[in-house]
């Protein structure tokens, strides 16, 4: 858990910055706009009056994080910030997942020839047993926990190795429901905006006594957006959630192979003694 807030503070302090760093920006162009004017006033004033065609001026261009900001505020902030922490959660979650994901990865077969040279070529119980130690991962932790009991015999060894792989394989699905939990909501949240905004808009209708577009045009504007909002959220995370998954499946398919290779590496162990 303490990732998971490193993480929450450290998007906040991203995102706290790509505001100010907008701002900063605004304020620069507003310093040039305004030094241009001052400086055109100048020439107007020494040059001679000549007529001019008028030039159309250009559109201010508006940047998506604008653009953002703006739809954010007229969907309704409440409910738009409801779904934005169900967004940051569900990201936090999603990363602390696919760091540790990450982490839990190794070379296997150079871990497993390591292993398998120490333990049979050269007889060391002890050395196999540290370079399993010192290996991060499930797989490792595995080989360790097989290795501890070795001298137990081959049947001891075969369903520690099975008990623990269902221990290890449970800590890389830890966390997934909070992500399933968040994809859930986004959209529920969403669609809670979008009831509540028809609510509104009827209520404008009857307070107006009018039925015009006018006058339900700011209700139905936060039903739209706050569904919209919610779903896209709930597909970011959606696409976080399956790459997970994927990954999971192949440390897993990675475990079973190993584990057979565990029991094979015992069994030519015990033969050779």
């Amino acid at each position: 858990m303490k990732k998971i807030f490193a993480i929450i503070a450290l998007m906040g302090v991203f995102t706290f910055g790509m505001t100010q760093s907008v701002s900063a920006q605004d304020e620069a162009a507003d310093s040039a706009a305004t030094e241009q004017v001052d400086s055109a006033a100048v020439d107007t004033a020494a040059a001679p009056v000549v007529d001019e065609e008028p030039v159309e001026s250009e559109p201010v261009e508006t940047g998506m994080y604008k653009e953002i900001k703006t739809k954010f505020i007229e969907g309704s902030a409440g409910f738009m910030a409801l779904v934005a922490i169900a967004l940051i959660l569900g990201l936090a979650f999603c990363i602390e997942r696919i760091i540790y994901l990450a982490l839990s990865k190794v070379n296997t077969v150079k871990f497993i020839e390591d292993v398998e040279n120490a333990l049979i070529n050269k007889g060391d119980l002890e050395g196999a047993k540290a370079i399993a130690r010192d290996t991060r991962g499930p797989i490792a932790s595995i080989f360790y926990q097989g290795l501890t009991r070795l001298n137990d015999g081959a049947d001891a060894v075969e369903k520690s190795v099975v008990a623990y792989g269902a221990v290890q394989a449970s800590k890389l699905e830890s966390g997934c429901s909070w992500i399933t939990l968040f994809i859930g909501m986004a959209p529920s949240l969403g669609f809670l905006g979008t009831v509540i905004g028809m609510v509104q808009a009827f209520d404008d209708i009857q307070a107006a006594g009018d039925i015009s577009p006018t006058v339900v045009a700011g209700g139905m504007k936060v039903a739209l957006l706050t569904t919209i909002f919610g779903i896209v959220v709930a597909l970011i995370l959606q696409v976080f959630y399956n790459y997970i998954l994927a990954e999971i499946e192949g440390l897993t398919a990675k475990m079973e192979d190993s584990t057979i290779s565990l029991l094979d590496i015992v069994a030519k162990y015990n033969n050779k003694k």
